[in-house]
């Protein structure tokens, strides 16, 4: 929600800057962002026990680190040269390549699991994208993606208010791309569909900032306002346990959660 101060453009491995296209760690008034992508890969952990993994999408590289403590193999595919060159620089344990991701530069039937966390949304041609899924992943093999729900992130309006985002979905939109997203018959099968909300410490925070706490950030940086001491506070002290990952209710969730098995 606001430029680091610590973004040093001459070191890769320094806090990447924001630009409202990826949320990266280690910013207080970024926290609540951070946190809320951060629980989907602490959700994933024992999906990619042992496995060989492909994070597609990958941003800064927090969550490929993380998930590399527990898969058998992480490997990374980001268009961004400069989140690339961060990501060796901060994560050299990863092998990081710079590509499109409707052309993975990954072989046929070479990863266990895909993560695409909150990247499914920026893609000119989501098709194309699920179908390069289908061609890498083994038979049997998890494609594991996030994405904001349209009815709750852009409400009432099909058109996104983030300039970075092409298209967004709802949990049937996003269902029907992952099953047949391409029109081959070739994709996935949707094992479950599971929404992110706010736990009880941030439904209290949602009701002392006048009904919304994610408001609350966006009506400040939007109006360029110094954050009240109480609002940072609240902020920074966010955690992944103060989100839930449930099924049911999935319309009214934050962000949708599909776990889909190519078929």
């Amino acid at each position: 929600m606001s430029e680091s101060p610590n973004a040093d453009a001459a070191d890769p491995a320094a806090t990447l800057a924001l630009t409202g296209e990826r949320t990266v760690p280690g910013i207080p008034e970024e926290n609540y962002w951070f946190r809320r992508h951060e629980v989907a890969y602490e959700y994933i952990a024992d999906l990619v026990d042992g496995k060989d993994v492909l994070e597609a999408g990958s941003g800064e590289g927090y969550g490929a680190d993380l998930l590399s403590r527990r898969a058998r193999s992480v490997v990374c595919v980001d268009y961004d040269q400069s989140a690339v060159e961060h990501t060796r620089a901060r994560y050299p344990q990863l092998v990081v390549h710079q590509g499109n991701l409707i052309d993975l530069p990954i072989a046929d039937e070479s990863v266990d699991v895909i993560v695409n966390f909150q990247v499914i949304e920026h893609l000119w041609d989501q098709p194309a994208f699920v179908a390069e899924c289908h061609r890498v992943l083994r038979p049997g093999g998890r494609l594991l993606m996030s994405t904001p729900n349209r009815i709750t992130f852009t409400p009432g309006s099909d058109t996104p208010v983030n300039p970075f985002h092409t298209r967004e979905l709802n949990a049937m939109e996003l269902t029907e791309l992952l099953v047949d997203g391409d029109g081959s018959g070739r994709a996935f099968t949707v094992e479950q569909m599971l929404g992110v909300h706010h736990g009880p410490r941030l439904l209290e925070l949602d009701a002392k900032w006048d009904g919304s706490i994610i408001d609350a950030q966006i009506q400040r940086a939007l109006a360029d306002e110094p954050w009240p001491a109480a609002l940072a506070a609240d902020v920074a002290g966010v955690t992944t346990a103060d989100f839930d990952i449930r099924p049911g209710d999935v319309d009214a969730s934050l962000d949708l959660f599909a776990i889909a098995v190519r078929k």
